[in-house]
């Protein structure tokens, strides 16, 4: 059997599971992904009893289940000295600080400079899934700082995707909204592409998938602005930004889904700050190998800190 071969025989237990799900948690242990069973059935080289079989499959009884693994594809990514601050690493995972400002990985218009190819050069990651984003489970904004893990393992990737496809990841941001929210605020909304601009996203559609965001009120200045908690339920893109934006509560110097304020200082304030005010705070899911549950906290950068302050003084002059 070659260093690329697996095979193993269908227990009771999993009769009626399709191959591909079967064969990945039989063979999660030996780095084995369901993305490369799918691969290997791509290739006509997953085969049950001898014969070749798609992906979807329905294993039974008894079934002899043999695959190769395909070749890893080689990175697209190319390693550069990127500093990164480290908030935790161990063999599988990599938590970091993101700063605003920085993209998460490559893409259109954005080739290099990226936080896979400073993760690229800090670690070798292993993920033959992605060789474009390699070791990425989620993402933040290009201008929205915070806590971000890295899976550096095809086991630790998978184990990630799990949990944020179940919604089991805590993650808490802090943001700063236009006007004043008096009281918690529970959004539960369908949330899809804005019908007429497809760059930007709503929540006020007819069809698409469930958005939910937890919002709570931390500091008033006056009826300028609320500094807010945010907890992700889901977590869709731009979905803080957006549910704030149509619940009346634009996050300042967000430059997609508020207008510039009227009044000039609060305008000058977003103006400086040069971004959404928008951190992800808290982090916290279950460590892919050693089952502990985790949690990393950052306060907000200074930036971010410094919009806050000139906002406490502009409350107070008023």
């Amino acid at each position: 059997m070659s260093d690329r071969a697996r095979a193993f025989d269908v227990e009771a237990r999993e009769v009626g599971e399709r191959v591909d799900k079967c064969a990945a948690t039989r063979l999660a242990g030996e780095g084995v992904t369901r993305g490369d069973v799918g691969r290997s059935a791509d290739a006509s080289a997953l085969l049950v009893n001898g014969k070749t079989v798609k992906a979807s499959y329905r294993v039974r009884a008894g079934d002899k289940v043999s695959l190769t693994l395909p070749e890893p594809p080689a990175s697209d990514a190319i390693p550069e000295d990127i500093p990164l601050d480290v908030v935790f690493e161990d063999e599988s995972v990599l938590v970091v600080n993101k700063p605003a400002g920085l993209v998460v990985h490559p893409a259109r218009g954005h080739a290099s400079g990226t936080l896979v190819n400073a993760v690229l050069f800090h670690h070798a990651v292993d993920d033959d899934e992605a060789p474009d984003r390699p070791g990425i489970v989620h993402r933040l904004d290009r201008d929205t700082s915070g806590v971000m893990v890295v899976a550096k393992t095809p086991v630790a990737r998978e184990r990630l995707k799990v949990q944020f496809q179940a919604h089991t990841i805590e993650r808490v941001y802090e943001a700063v909204a236009l006007g004043s929210v008096v009281a918690p605020l529970d959004i539960d909304t369908l949330y899809n592409r804005h019908p007429t601009d497809r760059m930007r996203f709503s929540s006020r559609v007819r069809e698409g998938k469930r958005a939910c965001t937890h919002v709570a009120p931390i500091e008033a200045f006056g009826a300028l602005a609320t500094r807010v908690e945010c907890r992700l339920e889901t977590g869709r893109t731009h979905q803080i930004r957006v549910h704030l934006s149509d619940n009346g509560h634009a996050l300042i110097g967000d430059p997609m889904y508020s207008k510039p304020p009227k009044q000039p200082e609060l305008r000058a304030i977003a103006d400086a700050l040069g971004r959404q005010a928008l951190h992800a705070r808290v982090l916290g899911f279950v460590h892919p190998m050693t089952g502990a549950v985790v949690r990393f906290e950052r306060e907000p950068p200074a930036d971010f800190a410094c919009a806050v302050e000139a906002l406490r003084a502009l409350a107070t002059r008023r």
